[in-house]
């Protein structure tokens, strides 16, 4: 099963890093405040990046580089993510209108 490193932005503009076998159980905890201790200081307001890994071993480490990046380091890669998830959308969109398939609104892998 794979493991999937996150970050979600908090209410008060900070950012937390985290990894977990299963992401959707694990944001639920963090909105219920039975997540990490950070979570239950500074609320989550969205996830905002999420990478997904092989091994346990490969998260932490991925984890850990990702926690040792600056605030703006981080916003910047976030910012990169969203702009290429927005990219492959677009072609995607593009390439299922040409076929008569799923049009707006579809999101891959949901």
């Amino acid at each position: 099963m794979p493991y999937h490193v996150y970050v979600i932005l908090c209410k008060d503009g900070s950012l937390y890093t985290g990894y977990t076998k299963n992401l959707d159980t694990r944001m639920k905890l963090h909105k219920s405040g039975k997540g990490a201790r950070y979570t239950r200081i500074h609320q989550p307001k969205k996830l905002v990046y999420v990478e997904k890994l092989n091994s346990r071993a490969q998260a932490m480490k991925r984890e850990r580089k990702l926690k040792n990046l600056t605030h703006q380091q981080k916003l910047q890669l976030i910012n990169l993510h969203i702009k290429s998830r927005n990219n492959m959308q677009k072609r995607i969109q593009k390439r299922y209108s040409r076929i008569g398939g799923p049009g707006p609104g579809f999101e891959p892998g949901r």
